[in-house]
């Protein structure tokens, strides 16, 4: 199979990446990022000079280039990722996310909707957000029948781009499914979600900025556990349908501060309390859902998949992991590893 994973530089993006390329050494992965910000090919130097692996530098909301990948390459699935997925940027610059998670995604829909003229053995996977179910109570649980109800601009555009993809399967019996899945955390994400952020905070004992009182309450999802349910969704799930992933780890925004600072204290030394003492409680987020909570019921009894990790074990394998990796961390925050594409494949 010849596969194009958009986002494949960021971060759930290259855990993909890695499971498909080193998994399926007959397939051919080509890895389409734009490289903002949030993409790092750094995340993925262990697969240079793989013969099944290649990058492509592009962007989604080219339709002219996008059109034109299709033609040269192929491509028999997608496997779409690329996205913008901040909220708080998204508050304060809704268009850049209304360009890249809604026209880049029908840009690419169009491509495969043109080049496909059989659609047998082809498959456009959609990689979405528990997000835009909006918010629930204290009880209950999103699942793929609860009403889209998307509260800020992030979740409202991947609420659109869901809609677009769903409407050229009914409309044009393009093979879609779509995945929603909770809060991920692991190796390689960006240091402005959280839990990236509070450890790199701690470790230089800046403030930990908690929104509200921390009562808001997510679904936490082992990164490595939600690449191994894409790939089980993009092998074995029903076309036009949709699935939810979910970690089953609840957790109080404030509840996994403290497990983080009590984890940190320990990895570091200090005495107990000490990384506590850096919380700091600031001015809500504009639209902040209380809580969301992800019922994945559907995906482990069609497909086997369930999480491998519990959270505490995977969150300290996480710490572990960016406290062992200081030089990627230093150069993510400096924006040292922006020069790393230049000096790689610019420069051969």
């Amino acid at each position: 199979m010849n596969i194009l994973i958009t986002g494949g530089a960021g971060f759930i993006g290259s855990h993909v990446v890695r499971l498909f390329v080193n998994r399926y050494p007959a397939y051919k992965i080509v890895n389409l990022d734009k490289l903002t910000y949030a993409g790092n090919l750094a995340n993925l130097k262990d697969l240079e000079g793989k013969a099944n692996y290649e990058f492509v530098k592009g962007d989604i909301t080219n339709g002219d280039f996008i059109m034109k990948l299709f033609e040269e390459r192929k491509f028999d699935g997608v496997i779409h990722l690329a996205a913008e997925s901040h909220v708080d940027r998204s508050i304060s610059n809704p268009t850049a996310f209304v360009y890249t998670n809604v026209t880049g995604t029908v840009n690419l829909l169009n491509a495969a909707r043109h080049i496909w003229k059989d659609y047998r053995s082809k498959l456009f996977y959609h990689i979405s957000t528990d997000e835009v179910y909006g918010s629930l109570g204290r009880e209950g649980l999103f699942t793929e029948q609860t009403r889209y109800d998307p509260h800020s601009p992030y979740s409202a555009s991947k609420a659109g781009s869901d809609h677009f993809v769903r409407a050229y399967h009914d409309t044009y019996e393009l093979p879609v499914v779509i995945s929603n899945c909770s809060n991920n955390y692991g190796s390689y994400q960006f240091p402005e979600k959280l839990i990236p952020l509070f450890i790199n905070n701690i470790k230089h004992s800046k403030p930990l900025p908690v929104y509200g009182k921390g009562e808001n309450v997510r679904d936490w999802l082992w990164v490595e556990d939600h690449a191994a349910a894409i790939n089980v969704i993009f092998h074995h799930g029903r076309k036009g349908q949709t699935y939810n992933i979910g970690g089953g780890n609840e957790w109080k925004n404030i509840e996994l501060v403290r497990v983080i600072c009590r984890i940190m204290d320990k990895k570091l030394g200090r005495p107990a309390g000490e990384s506590e003492k850096l919380i700091t409680f600031v001015k809500d987020r504009a639209g902040h859902d209380l809580r969301y909570a992800i019922d994945a019921t559907k995906l482990k009894n069609e497909l086997g998949w369930k999480p491998s990790l519990q959270f505490e074990e995977g969150l300290e394998k996480t710490i572990d992991w960016y406290l062992n990796n200081e030089e990627w961390l230093d150069n993510v925050t400096s924006g040292e590893y922006q020069k790393y594409y230049d000096e790689q494949y610019l420069n051969r």
